[in-house]
């Protein structure tokens, strides 16, 4: 089998523990190598590729860190068959006086906008939501020190003379041929479908992803379907492009289908994980949503920002898999389950429309990062990713039953969401609880909170949701955290209970301002 799989020599050009670990990852994702049966002894595999017995050894090491070997004393280095189990492969000029900048006439810049997207309400968090010891903040996550120290190595990899060509150079509107041959072999065939490379968009994130699309497809006169509640910059994108919003209700069952798909040019959808309730779509609603779109000519937009995180069951195949029109368009984030500040995604459409993404993507930022891109297509291809995702998925179940076993435990009023997966957890308040007020009394105590108020669309009388992430926080800070989120719900409702109208809307004041760090940052309570 090892001849077979190195049958064509290796390069010498090239780093030879690379080149090994990359042909032995590839074999295991393939199945070629079984789990009852040792790799070659490092002794025979280095006579086999005439290299150093140390290269074979520090090799198989550091598969063995990342999970896709594990060593048996006296017996070698075997495939860890926990791992096959989880895999689902199918310029400046001199300023002028301050007294001449006091009297002159300033231009009225603002009366001169055409749009005003501060004005949106939009997801917010505090600034420095690090420093507080209890951050249940959506959308960030840990530091994995394994990761940090794989990604620095791809770095150093991609910084080397070899790939100098794929980065140095402005891409104009092309994208790394690398990275979309990886986004083909590993990313795509574990989400349900395959794509050709003329069908891929390498994109500044999921995020800049809808921005281009939005672009593409919407203006006046085209109605955009939104969940409600739903994902609020992605609401914020397509009426800034001129669309006409249509909120359509979420469920436990994801997307309700129904009459109101009728006249909707297009819509925007999160089965995998929707957002922010985290319910998974069920097969018969993809299967409806599919048929109604066939049925009232509507365009999809699948955003599956977190398809790998679940927690219970296997995951299911993205809406893209079903399609059998050419009717979803496709959208994914690289960099959110690893490095979110990273800020790389991707697109899947037909040819034709990724051909004007490319056009307009170039005229807004030409193309993300080369050398970022050739980076991640080195992490992706030496088994970082999947390593780290699998890692990743360990600590976020823990998590996620830490969460819901606290929050029976310690806020019995409360009611989460019940779902299959995600990093975090959509949680109704008490009734008459103001989710504001809670904020503001959590960050007092040291915990970071998001109200769930700005995720809907339509006016309802319940908006008294919060959203508690738990990909940046602690396992070990989760049960004191939620103990102090707790004392937050008592002292708003009790403060709320107490209050005369106007104070209430100055209590729900002072709550933005506190979140905004007007106020000192909460410290710890002792």
């Amino acid at each position: 089998m090892f001849d077979r799989i190195f049958a064509d020599p290796l390069d010498p050009a090239r780093p030879l523990q690379k080149q090994i670990q990359e042909r032995i990852v590839e074999a295991i994702l393939a199945g070629l190598i079984v789990p009852h049966e040792p790799l070659p002894a490092t002794r025979v595999l280095s006579r086999l590729l005439d290299v150093s017995r140390n290269t074979v050894t520090l090799v198989y090491e550091r598969m063995a860190q990342d999970g896709y070997l594990v060593p048996v004393d006296r017996r070698g280095y075997f495939v860890d068959e926990a791992f096959l189990r989880q895999q689902t492969i199918p310029k400046g000029r001199t300023a002028p006086p301050v007294e001449a900048i006091a009297t002159a006439r300033h231009a009225d810049l603002t009366g001169k906008m055409r749009q005003r997207p501060s004005s949106q309400p939009s997801i917010t968090k505090p600034k420095d939501w690090h420093r507080h010891p209890y951050p249940f903040v959506y959308g960030q996550v840990a530091a994995d020190p394994t990761s940090v120290s794989r990604w620095r190595d791809c770095i150093r990899q991609a910084s080397r003379n070899e790939h100098l060509k794929s980065w140095m150079s402005d891409l104009v509107d092309a994208d790394d041929p690398e990275l979309v041959e990886q986004i083909q072999r590993r990313i795509l065939p574990r989400r349900g479908f395959r794509a050709r490379p003329e069908e891929i968009l390498v994109t500044n994130g999921a995020q800049s992803a809808l921005y281009l699309l939005a672009r593409l497809f919407c203006g006046f006169g085209i109605t955009v379907g939104v969940e409600d509640p739903g994902y609020a910059d992605a609401r914020n994108i397509f009426a800034l492009a001129g669309a006409e919003i249509r909120p359509i209700p979420v469920d436990g069952n994801g997307l309700k289908v129904d009459e109101r798909l009728a006249g909707c040019s297009l819509v925007h959808v999160t089965p995998s994980h929707q957002a922010p309730t985290n319910v998974t779509m069920t097969m018969q609603r993809r299967l409806a949503l599919l048929e109604a779109a066939e049925r009232h000519d509507i365009l999809i937009i699948e955003d599956d920002y977190e398809h790998e995180v679940n927690h219970v069951g296997p995951r299911q195949h993205a809406l893209k898999g079903y399609d059998r029109c050419e009717r979803v368009i496709h959208v994914g984030s690289l960099s959110k389950p690893v490095f979110p500040g990273l800020r790389l995604g991707f697109l899947v459409a037909p040819p034709e429309v990724v051909v004007e993404l490319r056009a307009l993507r170039r005229l807004v930022y030409r193309h993300p990062s080369a050398l970022d891109q050739r980076a991640m297509a080195i992490f992706l291809a030496d088994g970082h990713y999947d390593a780290h995702i699998r890692r990743q998925q360990e600590t976020f179940a823990v998590r996620w039953a830490a969460m819901l076993r606290e929050i029976e435990r310690r806020l019995p009023d409360c009611r989460p969401v019940m779902t299959t997966g995600g990093s975090a957890i959509w949680l109704k308040l008490p009734p008459g609880v103001r989710p504001e007020h809670v904020q503001a009394e959590a960050l007092r105590r040291g915990v970071v909170v998001e109200v769930g108020d700005v995720h809907f669309a339509a006016p309802t009388p319940e908006r008294n949701y919060l959203r508690l992430g738990f990909g940046a926080i602690a396992t070990e800070a989760i049960a004191p955290g939620l103990a102090r989120l707790a004392d937050a719900i008592a002292a708003a409702a009790e403060t709320q209970t107490s209050m005369a109208p106007s104070a209430r809307t100055a209590a729900a004041q002072d709550a933005a301002a506190l979140l905004s760090h007007e106020r000192q940052p909460a410290r710890p309570l002792p």
